[in-house]
């Protein structure tokens, strides 16, 4: 019973320089043979969810540059972290291809808020002292003035990018970008080679879910940005999105893992 269960998690595949039989785990692409280590990649026929990544973005960094990195992040710890986080060990930093969706879409908002405008005006106050002498002086004051505005707004919101994987949380992913998009490149095996690359393990709709709501704050932010005057406030919009685009892309993180938790860089 258990050998079947582990057979169901695994795909039997040769590798193609000298013919041994490897076993791939479930939710990964790549493989590494064991006798001759030859890098083999594993090709499963697309899902819904897992369809074949559209893009790949190549590592910027080699794997001494990551574990430094993950170093001067434990040194950087406040008073409060964990009490052996500092003096942990740091694992061999590995590099691992996570699936992300990249999406866009052409977003048309309606928005309402109270625009304000400052001005400023002399006023006259009057003091005490000791003495119980009065005296006047005046100042200058900032007040603000505050009108309603509403209104459309439309752009194109662009490279949202959100984790395919259930080993990654958005924030993390989050924690780590941006990556220099610009340098993207059309997927292929040959990519993924030699590192470990994970499959898409999201549905697609959790993920589009997740697109929307980070959709959602990237409008409220460019929104904070475009409203005129010197401040505003109860600001409130909702939006449509059309000619939406969402690629399975593969993206290059590196893990470094401690005994109380995973650095990402």
């Amino acid at each position: 019973m258990a050998d079947s269960a582990l057979a169901s998690q695994t795909l039997l595949i040769a590798c193609k320089s000298c013919g041994a039989e490897l076993a791939v785990e479930q939710g990964l692409m790549t493989a590494d043979c064991p006798y001759c280590a030859s890098p083999s990649v594993v090709e499963r026929a697309p899902a819904h969810d897992r369809p074949r990544p559209r893009f790949a973005l190549g590592f910027a960094i080699d794997e001494r540059r990551a574990a430094l990195l993950a170093r001067r992040w434990l040194a950087s710890r406040g008073p409060f972290a964990h009490g052996g986080l500092k003096a942990a060990a740091l694992e061999r930093a590995r590099g691992i291809y996570l699936p992300a969706w990249l999406y866009s879409a052409a977003a048309s908002a309606r928005y309402s808020a109270s625009i304000g405008e400052d001005y400023t005006e002399t006023e006259t106050y009057t003091t005490t002292d000791s003495k119980g002498n009065t005296q006047t002086h005046t100042r200058t004051v900032t007040r603000t003035e505050w009108r309603e505005l509403a209104g459309e707004w439309n752009a194109y919101v662009a490279d949202v990018l959100v984790t395919a994987s259930r080993g990654l949380a958005n924030e993390e992913l989050e924690a780590v970008e941006p990556f220099d998009l610009r340098a993207l490149c059309a997927f292929g095996p040959e990519l993924i080679a030699g590192w470990i690359a994970e499959e898409a393990s999201l549905t697609r709709e959790a993920c589009m879910r997740t697109a929307h709501e980070e959709t959602s704050a990237r409008i409220g932010k460019e929104l904070s940005a475009f409203l005129p005057g010197d401040s505003h406030r109860n600001l409130r919009f909702d939006f449509d999105v059309q000619g939406e685009s969402a690629e399975l892309t593969l993206l290059p993180v590196w893990v470094c893992v401690l005994p109380f938790e995973s650095v990402v860089v």
